[in-house]
């Protein structure tokens, strides 16, 4: 029989707290540590604990350390979690009035929120630096397609002439868009919440920034109610990593689309094609499905993370924790592929240039320049300009012929319409409607003509840098305070 008197319940014991057991052996026991050995410091450097008591106290936790095999640690419930588990350990090794003292002005309230905080930032990190990664072969694959001609498509259908640096700088727009906003969540995760204890706070005299500084945080949460409640630092992070997966999700999706037969836009080297089993000619660019598939995945699990906030109390509460916490690294994980197959697999395509000429003779994607040099060239009314553009390319469309031989059509739409002859010869009007005119008169700002396209991209490189610079900070601040943290505490060993 079940003795219901004593907690835990073998239900309970089974479904919840194993599982989160597990959780942090895997993921939590680094930054517990970090916060045991920063707190030490900081009550024995406000006088809250004198140098004695810190030393058997250091003392016991290195021996924990070094003498607790966690990896083979298995949930038996004697103890609630790890954190009664490493006290429990502490009190065998100095008695328990030394060993409770650990836990004085502190709370798992706020040693939670800082764990969870410290995981997400070197989880967020990583993102960012693969993104940026990301970010940085699309820049260079801008520049070396600067001039390769691709057909844009609106609606499915082959709209004007761009080229493929074009194309890519507008996705390197996004992506920066996106860096920038990973990175304004990854500022909430600079905050630390330690100090706050359970709520309130405590009434010895902690030293809060301290311990922000010697667990790498920049300074601690102000308000400790929301230190412990306030769980946008979550949301916030989760909600700017979606929108980073569903952005690419959209490249990804162009990219299946091109590699289409029937569009055969794109290359995709062998490499990245898997032939199929009982059809040997067709060649299947899988790592876009892949692609796609991981990219919308990532999205999901961060709704998961996100949506499970929804109409939750404001207050400390196990809907932000251990459980959640732990689901949400698979967005990390997804994600992380998506940034790594995406940044070997945008430089290795290359543009079937035959393809898009065959295309753009087809689709008459060029008509546009047309109406637009009649404007200039003739003085025409833009209106007026388009329907000689629209006849002449219904014309050389029924003829199945490309715009650059439809000179004749021209002439008669023209006379048509205006009651004159034009004074564009058939060299002038070759050249008005070639792809490569189409794309160099179009040299403003944002455009894809040589000029504007490398000034973006030189723009785009100074943002990259920028992030990259802010990502090193980042860095070294957390491996200072590692340095810092290890050589105070050693000295209380």
């Amino acid at each position: 029989m079940t003795d219901e008197s004593v907690f835990p319940h073998p239900a309970y014991r089974g479904t919840v707290l194993a599982p989160l057991f597990e959780g942090v052996k895997a993921h939590f026991v680094e930054p517990i540590r970090a916060i045991n050995q920063a707190h030490l410091v900081m009550l024995n450097k406000t006088s809250i604990l004198d140098d004695k008591v810190s030393a058997k106290i250091a003392n016991a936790l290195r021996d924990i350390d070094e003498t607790l095999n966690v990896d083979s640690l298995e949930y038996t419930g004697e103890y609630e979690d790890y954190f009664f588990l490493v006290e429990a350990e502490l009190k065998k090794r100095v008695g328990p009035d030394v060993g409770g003292a650990l836990h004085t002005a502190r709370s798992r309230n706020d040693m939670d929120h800082t764990v969870f905080k410290w995981v997400l930032q070197r989880r967020t990190d990583g993102l960012i630096e693969l993104a940026t990664s990301l970010c940085e072969a699309m820049i260079e694959k801008a520049k070396a397609e600067n001039d390769t001609i691709i057909v844009a498509y609106t609606h499915g259908q082959p709209a004007q002439p761009s080229t493929f640096g074009h194309y890519l700088s507008a996705a390197i727009e996004v992506l920066l868009r996106d860096i920038v906003r990973l990175q304004s969540a990854r500022e909430l995760l600079n905050k630390c919440p330690m100090g706050a204890a359970a709520i309130t706070t405590s009434g010895f005299s902690i030293d809060r920034q301290m311990m922000a500084d010697l667990l790498g945080f920049e300074e601690p949460v102000e308000n400790s109610y929301g230190a412990i409640a306030s769980v946008d630092y979550v949301t916030g992070l989760y909600s700017s990593i979606k929108l980073l997966f569903l952005h690419l999700g959209r490249l990804v999706q162009d990219m299946q689309f091109w590699s289409a037969f029937e569009v055969g836009q794109i290359y995709v080297p062998n490499s990245l094609v898997q032939i199929s089993s009982i059809m040997p000619q067709k060649r299947n660019p899988v790592p876009i499905e892949h692609l796609r598939l991981m990219s919308s995945l990532t999205v999901g699990r961060c709704d998961m993370v996100v949506n499970t906030a929804h109409n939750t109390p404001f207050t400390d509460m196990n809907d932000s924790e251990g459980e959640v916490q732990q689901s949400g690294y698979a967005a990390f994980e997804s994600g992380a592929r998506v940034l790594q197959l995406l940044a070997a697999f945008l430089p290795a395509i290359s543009i079937n240039t035959d393809r898009v000429r065959k295309t753009i003779d087809e689709a008459c994607i060029t008509v546009t320049e047309l109406a637009d040099g009649l404007v200039r060239e003739e003085g025409l009314s833009f209106r007026q300009a388009h329907e000689i553009a629209a006849e002449t390319s219904k014309a050389v469309i029924a003829e199945n012929a490309s715009l650059g031989k439809g000179y004749d059509a021209f002439l008669s739409a023209f006379e048509k319409q205006v009651g004159r002859k034009t004074a564009i010869d058939e060299n002038k009007f070759k050249k008005l409607v070639s792809a490569e005119n189409f794309i160099e008169v179009r040299d403003r700002f944002g455009g894809p003509a040589a000029a504007p396209l490398a000034a973006a991209l030189s723009k785009y490189e100074q943002q990259l840098g920028a992030a990259k610079a802010k990502s090193a900070h980042y860095a070294t601040r957390i491996k200072n305070a590692d340095a810092s943290r290890a050589a105070a505490f050693a000295q209380l060993v």
